[in-house]
């Protein structure tokens, strides 16, 4: 897209890309960064596009987890920053020429632990990368003070790698959660409520009061923790989470219940989550109906007597119409119930770390027809844009482990070297672009 990314014109563009495809009024949701313009662009769609969306678009938006996480732990970074200075500094010193790797190597060897051809380096604007970096610091703890004093550099004081240690212990939950948030192989709508709540008891932990560094970092994630997620769920992730057969309306009642400050919010939280179960319910029924898709298991009775002679068939179907009588008439006013109250009361299935959810669908979709159409829906909700954006981006091969000590300046002239390199290929060499031609 070209300059300037207003919302209304990455509104325009998402609108032209999906009239292009023919698909503009199958859209159900969009996950996006969390940059305001990006919020303003599905406000833009949503008011464009009202008529043919889901319940007007009310839940258009999926704010990608894995940018929100990576803003609360950076707000908690820089404060811990100087703590694990004095390490960035070290693994850089050796990182920095073969020969100090190579010293580094021998002192390794004498205390049995692995060579490596380069320590891990963060990238500061990368936290789980800086997480990386402690995890092995750590590991060859023994190491580097030895090298260290050999050099002659500056080295961590044990009260500061106690510091460090704390830090990587309190940043492995919010690595596990990144993973499960950025996977893409499988799905991972129905995993949102699961690591929210995972986050947030995380965050008000008891075990980390007793240190002061660990207590300031959860303190200033657990701000923009209410920020972007103090109560704020979109719905249609809600509903993803009970349509997981293991946790149905179980865990969702149970989130609550820890995230919620009073019984009122408790309480209301509930009944707005089964109300909106029902209304997509519904909705769904309504257009399988509509299509003529069946609603149930068929069984064709004349397919299945076509080997009989035309006397028996009569009989046997006598039959069948006495007997659906005779099961009216002892049953009363016994009234089927509806799919999803089938689903809802059934127990749940048994965790089982083999369990697929997209396999357990497919082969419950005779049973449950309708809510089977739905967890197609939902469960192909990506809960965020990580996989798509590492697709397209140029910053991961500038910016990687092993590079990652350029300054911003050096950054911004290796991506705009690229760029004009491409316009001048694609112009078949003529450097007389404005864009060029102002640098």
């Amino acid at each position: 897209m070209k300059y300037p990314h207003t919302g209304v014109a990455i509104e325009e563009a998402l609108t032209k890309c999906l009239t292009d495809y023919g698909i503009k009024e199958k859209i159900f949701t969009i996950t996006l960064d969390n940059a305001s313009n990006n919020k303003a662009a599905c406000d833009l769609l949503q008011e464009s596009g009202k008529a043919d969306m889901l319940f007007g678009g009310q839940h258009l938006l999926i704010r990608c987890c894995a940018h929100i996480l990576n803003i609360l732990v950076q707000d908690g970074m820089n404060i811990a920053g100087n703590t694990i200075e004095l390490i960035r500094d070290l693994v850089r010193h050796i990182n920095s020429s073969p020969s100090r790797v190579q010293a580094f190597n021998e002192i390794a060897e004498r205390e049995c632990l692995d060579t490596k051809a380069g320590l891990v380096l963060d990238i500061p604007n990368r936290w789980n990368s800086t997480y990386a970096m402690i995890l092995e610091a750590v590991k060859y703890k023994i190491v580097l003070k030895r090298y260290a004093t050999s050099q002659q550099q500056p080295f961590p004081t044990e009260v500061e790698w106690n510091k460090a240690e704390s830090i990587g212990k309190f940043l492995g939950v919010f690595e596990e959660t990144t993973r499960a948030f950025s996977a893409d192989r499988f799905p991972t709508s129905h995993l949102f409520l699961v690591n929210v709540l995972y986050i947030h008891q995380a965050l008000r932990s008891h075990a980390w009061q007793d240190d002061r560094i660990i207590k300031e970092l959860a303190s200033a994630m657990d701000k923009k923790f209410d920020k972007y997620w103090g109560g704020n769920y979109n719905m249609v992730l809600v509903i993803a989470t009970i349509l997981d057969p293991r946790h149905k309306f179980d865990f969702p009642d149970f989130f609550y219940e820890k995230v919620c400050e009073n019984f009122v919010d408790i309480d209301l939280s509930k009944n707005m989550a089964k109300d909106w179960l029902g209304k997509y319910f519904r909705k769904y029924e309504e257009v399988i109906r509509r299509n003529g898709t069946s609603l149930g298991p068929q069984v064709d009775v004349s397919n299945s007597m076509a080997s009989y002679s035309p006397v028996l068939m009569q009989g046997k179907r006598k039959i069948h119409c006495e007997f659906a009588q005779f099961r009216s008439q002892r049953r009363g006013s016994w009234v089927q119930k509806s799919e999803l109250d089938a689903y809802l009361e059934e127990p749940p299935v048994r965790e089982d770390e083999n369990f697929e959810i997209l396999t357990w669908w497919k082969t419950n979709s005779n049973k449950y027809p309708v809510l089977s159409a739905m967890a197609r829906d939902v469960l192909a909700i990506p809960l965020s844009t990580v996989s798509s954006e590492s697709a397209f981006s140029l910053g991961g091969r500038i910016l990687s482990d092993n590079r990652s000590s350029m300054t911003p300046q050096t950054l911004e002239a290796l991506v705009c070297c690229k760029d004009w390199l491409y316009k001048y290929l694609t112009n078949e060499g003529n450097f007389n672009s404005p864009t060029c031609t102002n640098s």
